[in-house]
């Protein structure tokens, strides 16, 4: 699946010796990171006319505009374990949400659309690095504690996401421009950066020891291309809902601001839902109910959105929100599918970056459908074809078995750590951990 051949392993666990107070800061520092993952990419879809009309754009390159943030976070992520392996982390961060800052506002700034294009990839870089390193970090700093984090952090990704998609078209109204609608999101990234910056040292936020996995090896594993298939598959729905169906409502009649308020709704329902499917998912008799009530959903939601937009477009785009709880799904299966966590570490930054590979081709394509046939028919066929992929590989990799076990048929000895005895298959959402009876052992 790629020729990057390794991931960042830490040991061993530093909670148990960073005293509470950087562990507070820590905490607020994950958790204002993840309010700042999605609102470079929700604020542009409410206003996505507006600056089509104002860079004097198609609907191709809008279509690219759409699909820059999927690239990025797929190319970018690939480059998380080796900064995380150089720097420390609160650094690697900081600098990232700079980043994003500085990219925020190179783009509101940008007269054509080359500068808006570079704008937007710089501001990517907070939210591909945020994607691969705060999992681990809450997983290192917090080992008791990971699902309240974990339930934390991903509830400020939605509602940042969804502040950004209901607050952009008012903020452009307001000022009379679409670029401060953009740039004002570069505040909570620079708030965030501050206090990834005023950790002390002693925190424990340093560089560890790493141990290095093959990620290539997981070419082998079915059930590994499965989990990229299906990260691609959902990933390619989302994408879509943020870049295009506020735009789509808009050209079926309804208000600007009223198809943000819809984009809104369709993030603040999938709030409560990160906070549960996750538990569901460890269940393996729920799983693939589950993946039948997802599909159906998104069937049924897109079907009703492409056939009356206007009668109920609450229901259809809160339907549809039901069917993205398939994000939280894919996350628990991946800690689910892997015996250790350097498994489990090479499993989620293939699947990822190689899902958001396949996600980017959604909005772009929609965008050049879009300027062939002068309509949204084509949008329609692209996100229900990628559910009937989303279907078979979900069906595939929600089977009980290890991507370890099938790697290892295939490539004897591909990592020391798939093959230990003394590893605990996971309870409740998390990822497996190594058992150890020697004190000095550190903890996965």
């Amino acid at each position: 699946m790629g020729d990057h051949s390794w991931v960042t392993r830490t040991a061993p666990a530093p909670a148990a010796r960073t005293t509470r107070r950087p562990l507070v800061l820590i905490a607020i520092a994950i958790v204002l990171t993840a309010l700042n993952l999605r609102t470079a990419i929700t604020s542009v879809g409410p206003v996505l006319e507006e600056i089509e009309q104002g860079l004097g754009i198609s609907s191709g390159l809008a279509g690219v505009i759409t699909t820059m943030p999927v690239l990025c976070f797929a190319l970018i992520g690939f480059t998380a374990p080796a900064l995380s392996a150089r720097y420390r982390d609160a650094h690697v961060l900081a600098g990232a949400l700079l980043a994003m800052a500085a990219g925020l506002a190179l783009r509101s700034a940008a007269a054509g659309f080359p500068l808006f294009l570079a704008g937007t990839a710089l501001a990517m870089v907070g939210g591909a690095l945020g994607n691969v390193l705060l999992p681990s970090l809450v997983k290192r700093y917090f080992p008791t504690r990971t699902g309240a984090l974990v339930g934390a952090y991903s509830t400020a990704m939605g509602l940042g996401g969804a502040l950004a998609a209901v607050g952009s078209q008012p903020l452009a109204e307001a000022t009379g421009s679409w670029r401060w609608a953009l740039v004002v999101w570069a505040v909570p990234a620079v708030v965030a950066a501050a206090v990834w910056l005023s950790l002390p040292t002693s925190s424990g936020a340093s560089r560890q020891s790493h141990t290095a996995v093959r990620m290539r090896s997981l070419v082998h594993s079915p059930t590994a291309i499965a989990l990229a298939l299906f990260f691609g598959a959902q990933a390619l729905q989302a994408y879509v809902v943020i870049g295009w169906s506020a735009q789509y409502l808009r050209d079926s009649g309804l208000s600007a601001a009223t198809a943000g308020l819809l984009l809104g709704l369709n993030s603040l329902v999938g709030l409560p839902l990160s906070a549960v499917i996750p538990s569901l998912t460890v269940r393996p008799r729920l799983q693939r109910p589950l993946l039948l009530t997802f599909v159906a959903s998104y069937v049924v939601g897109w079907c009703g959105l492409w056939q009356a937009p206007t009668t109920a477009p609450w229901l259809w785009m809160t339907l549809i929100a039901v069917g993205m709880g398939t994000f939280s799904m894919v996350l628990a299966l991946i800690g689910l599918r892997a015996r250790t966590p350097e498994t489990v570490a090479a499993l989620s930054t293939t699947t990822q970056s190689f899902g958001y590979v396949i996600a980017g081709a959604g909005p772009l394509l929609v965008g050049v459908l879009r300027g062939i046939t002068g309509g949204y028919t084509g949008m329609f066929v692209v996100v229900l074809t990628a559910v009937g992929v989303l279907a078979v590989a979900g069906w595939i990799a929600t089977r009980q078995v290890y991507v370890d076990d099938e790697v290892d048929r295939s490539v004897p000895g591909w990592s020391p750590a798939s093959r230990r005895d003394d590893v605990v298959d996971p309870a409740g959402a998390e990822p497996p951990v190594v058992v150890r009876t020697d004190a000095a052992s550190p903890r996965g």
